[in-house]
């Protein structure tokens, strides 16, 4: 099955610039159990109208993605937070998590050459729910100790997190250039014995 990786410039999505056409993305909303994330990274650019914020703050600048497109796989995101956010999930990490369902939205931005603009590669319409992944016996849930030097203002840590589908059916939008788009389903509904 196909998968959907994209490196995402973080330079670019904190520093937007019109004449620069690489993928960028972000996390929009983050909340792990009790813990929700801040959207606190604010003045970041629209890429599809570069001359406008985008309307809503952003929790984490992406610098990677990845699904591997089935119903049933993890999204691993890989994303620049601010100190606050490092802090809350360095706190959050060394307690006991008793709570691992995840909400979050994002969006990807890729660069259409043919029609000369940016456009949404995928993304969602409403917030997805999951769990938190685990590798054996830890969370799929980290967060650098040092800041990253990628962009030195503002001051930002890689997050890394891996989240598996709750068992409800969602959908992610996907796009392969501008318009030309496609709906994936992500978690299957369990049905009653």
């Amino acid at each position: 099955m196909p998968q959907f990786a994209r490196s995402l410039d973080v330079y670019q999505g904190f520093n937007f610039k019109k004449d620069k056409q690489v993928p960028v993305g972000y996390i929009t909303k983050l909340k792990v159990g009790d813990v929700e994330l801040k959207a606190d990274q604010e003045s970041i650019k629209d890429p599809e109208q570069p001359d406008k914020a985008l309307s809503n703050k952003v929790v984490g600048v992406l610098n990677h993605y990845m699904w591997e497109t089935g119903i049933t796989d993890a999204m691993y995101f890989s994303a620049q937070i601010s100190t606050g956010n490092k802090q809350t999930i360095s706190a959050a990490l060394l307690g006991t998590w008793s709570n691992v369902e995840v909400l979050f939205t994002y969006t990807i931005y890729e660069y259409d050459p043919a029609q000369k603009k940016y456009f949404k590669s995928n993304y969602i319409d409403k917030e997805l729910k999951g769990i938190l992944e685990k590798n054996g016996d830890e969370l799929n849930l980290s967060v650098a100790d040092d800041p990253s030097h990628e962009v030195q203002s503002p001051k930002n840590f890689t997050l890394q997190v891996g989240i598996k589908p709750a068992t409800t059916e969602q959908t992610v939008n996907i796009a392969t250039g501008s318009g030309k788009n496609l709906v994936k389903q992500w978690g299957v509904t369990e049905t009653a014995a």
